[in-house]
């Protein structure tokens, strides 16, 4: 599990309410806003200040201790990561059981007004491109919270639009669902491949590599980049074969040249050999600073990508004001 570095202030303390009942007359919820990988999200106001909050219920796995350690370690974890301006901050915990006697939490967030799933959905429903500063903008503040999780030893795994929540007014940008990180502090586990959305999957995902780190994460940060330039998915495969056979058609058949070790992961077959299209073609609209990041995120051998971190001092990013963001 990723420590807390000494230069960061201590989270804010976080109370732990027993009694399903009696934690929850603390918030009025409003509307369900959404369904999470672990249970029901909704838009509630906090009785006592009249605070907007995201409450996430997520129903536990049954222990004769009550609350599994995994699950507590996930919690200190999310609060830890909770500290950065770009990660969605868990500002509570309540803790109670439900009817059937079952054990629930509920985590208590930041509530944020849209995601950046609607905010791109917007943009192409009315046929408009996204300002060229403002998708720099967010790729900034991406690139950011990426280097901090990255930087705490760990891996989000399943980083899409729909888990970036975005401020309308300010056009902040905050990583959410941090439910399914994983510590790749050593040793480096087994992991399981079931995990991230098709659309963003990294090839070494998709092709059964089960030892990976962070470059999964940097190649879901290169098709949200790509998606934010064209308002449509870069490779929308519907199974793990059609999304391969997208990437390897846009970006050219791999093989041991390009990337060293690819015919032996667990997945590979002889796929047909298509030739790489240009990324000015793939995505048009960025300028020569803003293809040499991308093509730099969707590098094939993973440890060629670049890292979150060394992103973050890319010329594409050199107008930005880094202060503010």
């Amino acid at each position: 599990m990723a420590t807390l570095q000494h230069q960061q202030k201590p989270a804010a303390p976080m109370t732990t309410t027993s009694g399903g009942a009696r934690a929850m007359d603390l918030y009025e919820k409003l509307e369900k806003v959404g369904e999470g990988t672990y249970g029901k999200v909704y838009k509630a106001r906090e009785k006592a200040t009249g605070r907007i909050v995201a409450l996430k219920k997520t129903r536990l796995p049954e222990d004769d201790e009550g609350v599994p350690p995994t699950a507590m370690r996930e919690v200190s974890l999310l609060r830890m990561l909770s500290q950065d301006p770009h990660v969605v901050r868990l500002l509570d915990l309540k803790q109670g059981q439900n009817k059937e006697g079952q054990t629930i939490l509920y985590l208590v967030f930041e509530y944020m007004d849209t995601d950046l799933k609607k905010f791109i959905r917007g943009y192409r429903a009315n046929h408009e491109k996204i300002p060229a500063h403002i998708v720099k903008i967010l790729m900034y503040q991406l690139c950011k919270g990426v280097s901090f999780i990255h930087g705490h030893g760990v891996l989000h795994r399943d980083l899409k639009p729909h888990n970036l929540l975005m401020d309308r007014k300010t056009t902040a940008l905050k990583i959410a669902d941090l439910g399914l990180s994983r510590s790749f502090t050593v040793p480096l586990k087994k992991y399981t491949h079931e995990i991230l959305t098709l659309w963003y999957r990294a090839p070494e995902v998709l092709l059964g590599a089960t030892h990976y780190s962070t470059p999964v994460d940097i190649w879901s940060v290169g098709c949200i980049f790509a998606e934010l330039i064209t308002n449509t998915a870069l490779f929308p495969g519907d199974s793990e074969v059609q999304q391969l056979m997208h990437i390897f058609k846009l970006l050219g058949t791999p093989n041991e040249e390009v990337w060293p070790g690819v015919s032996k992961l667990p997945n590979w077959h002889v796929y047909p050999q298509w030739k790489p299209s240009k990324l000015e073609t793939l995505v048009p609209g960025l300028d020569a600073d803003g293809y040499d990041l991308l093509e730099k995120m969707l590098q094939y051998e993973p440890m060629k990508r670049i890292s979150a971190k060394k992103a973050l001092e890319h010329p594409y990013f050199n107008g930005v004001n880094k202060e503010q963001y």
